[in-house]
């Protein structure tokens, strides 16, 4: 028997007005008691997946299920099963840590000793026991974020939403906040992490999907989706004067073992080679033959970014970039 599924989205589809597909055909299941990680550049659609499995949105087509509840036919028991950290964070600001966590136990119908113990273990797991009786205010980004995960956790949900949890949090804070997470995964519980960092996807997610443009383009654990990519990538950077792609593929046409060119309107070109130290001098050789000059070269091992690249025809940053990246799926939900 297979491991049942905590969250199934099958075929989500999702637009605002006639200019905007946020979400386009969106597909993915998520294993009970994992961390899943949802990757994408800003505008990918990551938001609005979370909105429409948490039952705060609707989707034009498509079915899912999350906690075994369809989220059209069955929201209410959705909204039981699952705790939600949304990017802006919930936290009332002029109440304390502790009343935060009492208010949403409250909501979901907890009272008396049962709630104040939960708060007592939630404060305890976060390190928040002493600015537990402090006003959320006086707490730093860090502390803030913890108190979020906590609140989210109070009913002790079956699925857990993350929503670009680090976004903001200093470099320091977020390393703190992804050993939070990883403990997190150990308590059997199903998280759903969205996140633009590469490197966040990378360390949590025992497994995630990759997504561009409202599409999983695609799915697997970090290390057998690098593994797909064999040898090394090769990323060069030619000079100031803009060169034809047609001219660029013409003189590596004559680079052997040298695959999946990418050359981008920003001068960057991306390829994959077997052995990336033995195939650059060729490449150099090449592009020096054609008098197309080179500003900067690295040869790497396969990571995220080279996987986003493969699958999406560009790289993570280039789609941060991009108009694509600015369709902003956060602006058309405000709107909402």
């Amino acid at each position: 028997m297979g491991k049942v599924n905590a969250i199934e989205a099958v075929d989500i589809r999702k637009s605002y007005g006639e200019d905007v597909v946020a979400l386009d055909g969106l597909t993915f299941s998520v294993p009970a008691g994992t961390v899943f990680g949802l990757l994408g550049p800003n505008g990918a659609g990551k938001s609005t997946t979370v909105k429409i499995l948490t039952t705060l949105a609707h989707p034009d087509g498509g079915s899912a299920k999350v906690a075994g509840f369809d989220i059209l036919r069955e929201p209410a028991l959705v909204r039981e099963s699952i705790g939600v950290v949304s990017q802006a964070g919930g936290l009332d600001r002029e109440a304390t840590g502790r009343e935060n966590l009492r208010l949403q136990g409250q909501v979901f119908g907890m009272g008396g000793r049962e709630l104040e113990r939960r708060i007592d273990e939630l404060l305890d797991q976060f390190r928040l026991v002493d600015a537990g009786k402090r006003l959320v205010r006086e707490y730093s980004g860090g502390m803030q974020r913890r108190l979020d995960v906590a609140q989210g956790l109070v009913h002790k949900p079956q699925v857990l939403f993350l929503d670009e949890p680090t976004t903001g949090l200093d470099p320091e804070v977020r390393a703190e906040m992804w050993d939070e997470i990883a403990r997190l995964s150990g308590a059997g519980l199903t998280v759903l992490l969205t996140t633009h960092y590469l490197e966040e996807a990378d360390q949590l997610a025992a497994q995630l999907a990759i997504v561009d443009k409202g599409r999983v383009v695609a799915e697997g654990s970090p290390d057998a989706l690098k593994r797909e990519l064999r040898g090394d990538a090769i990323h060069i950077e030619l000079g100031s004067e803009a060169a034809a792609e047609a001219a660029v593929r013409e003189a590596l046409a004559r680079v052997e073992g040298l695959d999946e060119i990418i050359y981008d309107e920003n001068r960057l070109l991306h390829a994959r080679a077997e052995d990336g130290a033995r195939t650059v001098p060729a490449v150099l050789a090449a592009l020096d033959g054609a008098d197309l000059e080179v500003a900067a070269v690295t040869v790497a091992r396969p990571s995220l970014d080279d996987v986003y690249l493969r699958f999406a025809g560009r790289t993570f940053g280039e789609a941060e970039s991009s108009d694509g990246g600015r369709r902003a799926d956060d602006e058309k939900e405000a709107t909402r």
